[in-house]
């Protein structure tokens, strides 16, 4: 037992370091690589094997992920795995019955293969996708909030916010680009019932997070680790310019607003993304 202890120390400080040292790579560059070859193939300027392939996209995702997995994963006990599980099935659950019904997030499609597609309608690779959004979300209200988010009625509010301005930038985006379509929407092509269901989705994920997180723990990781929220960093880089070349101008304001509360909470410093030095971190 000890042994896995400190092999699992090693994995998390090295995870850790990796991710310190390339903070700009991950959080600037592949966003910016991303939404440009998003946009190549939007517009058939690039064939295959480029043009909208899954696996690239996965790949980008994923690794604009790890400053969140790194974050995370000193966190991670049995209750936080029971939590994060019960997550990723709801994503699945909730996602193959708004493909099949309509309900709760509006009647949708794929319009691209985003990686294997199970039942033929949702991707296995979704959690990728789902979980970061409402994570991000959770962590981005309790740094910002402060003493205010012990209390749980004020954490759920902040959260559903949260999650619906990142849904407001997220959809116009992923409609844009031919991730997915909905028959029929007044906001850029989004139905009002999507962000209903995204109130659905925060608020499951609040009481979630609440059961498999300590909050002491959370907050003191929060708080030392510097890229903890460098994905939504990478979030507002990647979609942000996707929606301008559109000129979806209100969810690039949303865009705006989320790199607002990123700067409040000293986590958007293109300055400190590109410094290479490890920061303040624990593992």
């Amino acid at each position: 037992m000890a042994a896995e202890r400190v092999t699992r120390q090693h994995i998390e400080a090295r995870l850790d370091e990796l991710v310190a040292e390339n903070r700009f790579t991950i959080a600037v560059v592949f966003p910016l690589v991303g939404a440009a070859l998003l946009l190549a193939s939007a517009a058939g300027l690039v064939g295959p094997p480029l043009r909208y392939n899954p696996y690239l996209i996965l790949f980008g995702t994923a690794v604009m992920r790890l400053p969140l997995v790194a974050g995370i994963a000193p966190l991670f006990d049995r209750r936080a795995a029971v939590a994060t599980g019960l997550l990723v099935a709801y994503s699945f659950g909730i996602e193959l019955v708004g493909v099949l019904t309509g309900w709760p997030y509006g009647d949708f499609s794929y319009t691209i293969e985003l990686g294997p597609m199970l039942f033929g309608a949702v991707p296995l690779g979704l959690p990728v996708f789902f979980l970061p959004l409402v994570f991000n979300s959770y962590l981005l209200c309790q740094l910002v909030l402060g003493e205010l988010a012990r209390r749980r009625a004020v954490r759920l509010v902040a959260v559903i916010c949260t999650v619906l301005l990142v849904d407001v930038v997220l959809d116009p985006g992923a409609v844009a680009i031919g991730f997915w379509s909905y028959f029929g929407g007044a906001f850029y092509g989004v139905p009002v019932s999507n962000y209903l269901g995204w109130v659905l989705s925060a608020t499951v994920t609040v009481f979630l997070l609440d059961y498999g997180f300590d909050r002491a723990r959370l907050m003191d990781r929060l708080e030392n680790c510097e890229f903890m929220l460098d994905d939504l960093v990478s979030f507002v880089v990647l979609w942000g310019s996707i929606n301008a070349v559109f000129g979806n101008w209100v969810p690039v304001g949303v865009a705006l607003v989320l790199a607002g509360g990123l700067v409040k909470a000293d986590r958007f410093d293109v300055a400190g993304l590109g410094s290479g030095e490890p920061g303040s971190t624990e593992g």
